[in-house]
């Protein structure tokens, strides 16, 4: 029996590799005789994650056009070009009976060389606003998986399916790892807690935020774990060093998310759609501080998608030094806001995204 070939591609941040590993993983479920292909960005970080994952990638030599004036754009048509050219060499060799692209800049070349042979094709978009390439491609593939209402201002609404995002499977159930979470991350159980993530590369708005105020988490006995990335990583570890005996504690990076979101009484967080649906899937009272670089603003669009449904704060990047401690005290102090922010958030979630999505290839495939 042939095997089902499946072209991944997304890459670029977590947010884009996370969920393109979890439809590889639903797709090695449901199809037995499945033959996997990824297909990423040269230099970046899916290079490293999907190998870790158990998934051979093969890099483009793609990179982003820079908004600013740039000396990298001058080479931007050449890596695009050749990009184009081994994304037709790729599609030939491999032959793959379905393309999925999760966003990210590889996913533009072999989603389109997967278009121009008509091979069936999905892309997933993540955001609220959909991003430059998916905009693109959205006219010419079979299939459109969101995660938000209202975006048919994006793509043809006939194309579009409403799947959520893929989260990862391991921070389900994270209510019953609470004691566990406690002695992972070494913790006092009668104590509050706080959880800070950046996102996978850190943020300097919150981090910087953070690090000022650190005494009045202390005198409030509010214990901390902030995941700082590794560039701010040394400066936050000398700045929680005299709070060490309050449990105020800085990490480059956290392995385990679900014993970090099982702790946590209240999570400030940057606003990317995977950490939002995470944090929808684990029910957790939070305070969002959008990236303002984002492309088109899109995490405040995301995180706006919960504030005006009252199931979660904002806090922009620009007020975070002056608000942002401040704001997660009081909230931590507000046992009513928490239940309620508790209670909405966790209306938001769908858990069963990556099946929906697979379900929508395996469509494909039979067509």
């Amino acid at each position: 029996m042939q095997p089902t070939k499946v072209i991944l591609s997304g890459g670029g941040t977590g947010g884009h590799i996370f969920p393109a590993v979890a439809i590889a993983n639903e797709l090695k479920k449901q199809i037995p005789n499945v033959q996997i292909l990824f297909v990423g960005a040269l230099g970046r970080m899916e290079m490293e994650k999907v190998p870790k994952a158990g998934y051979e990638i093969i890099g483009l030599p793609i990179a982003g056009f820079q908004r600013s004036l740039s000396l990298s754009n001058l080479t931007f048509p050449f890596k695009l070009i050749m990009s184009l050219l081994k994304a037709r060499k790729i599609i030939k060799d491999f032959k793959p009976d379905v393309v999925i692209g999760t966003g990210g800049y590889a996913s533009g070349p072999i989603l389109r060389a997967a278009t121009n042979k008509g091979i069936p094709t999905l892309i997933q978009e993540q955001n609220s606003y959909a991003g430059v390439t998916n905009k693109i491609l959205g006219a010419k593939v079979n299939t459109i998986c969101v995660a938000y209402e209202g975006m048919d201002k994006f793509f043809p609404k006939e194309k579009i399916v409403f799947s959520g995002n893929p989260i990862r499977q391991d921070i389900t159930g994270v209510s019953e790892k609470r004691n566990e979470a406690f002695e992972f991350f070494k913790l006092d159980k009668n104590k509050k807690a706080i959880l800070v993530v950046g996102g996978s590369l850190g943020a300097k708005g919150i981090n910087e935020a953070m690090g000022e105020s650190l005494k009045l988490l202390a005198d409030e006995n509010i214990q901390l774990v902030w995941q700082t990335g590794k560039n701010y990583f040394e400066t936050a570890k000398q700045q929680c060093a005299p709070f060490e005996s309050k449990n105020i504690k800085a990490v480059d990076f956290i392995t385990r998310m679900d014993l970090a979101y099982a702790f946590a009484d209240v999570v400030i967080s940057r606003a990317g759609a995977g950490a939002i649906s995470e944090l929808c899937a684990v029910k957790k009272p939070s305070i969002f501080v959008p990236l303002p670089t984002a492309a088109e603003d899109h995490q405040t669009k995301n995180a706006m998608s919960l504030v005006n449904k009252n199931a979660a704060l904002l806090v922009k990047d620009v007020d975070a030094k002056k608000d942002l401690v401040k704001k997660a005290v009081e909230l931590i102090k507000n046992e009513p806001l928490q239940k309620e922010l508790t209670e909405k958030i966790g209306t938001m979630a769908i858990h069963n995204s990556v099946e929906i999505i697979a379900n929508e290839v395996l469509k494909l495939l039979k067509k």
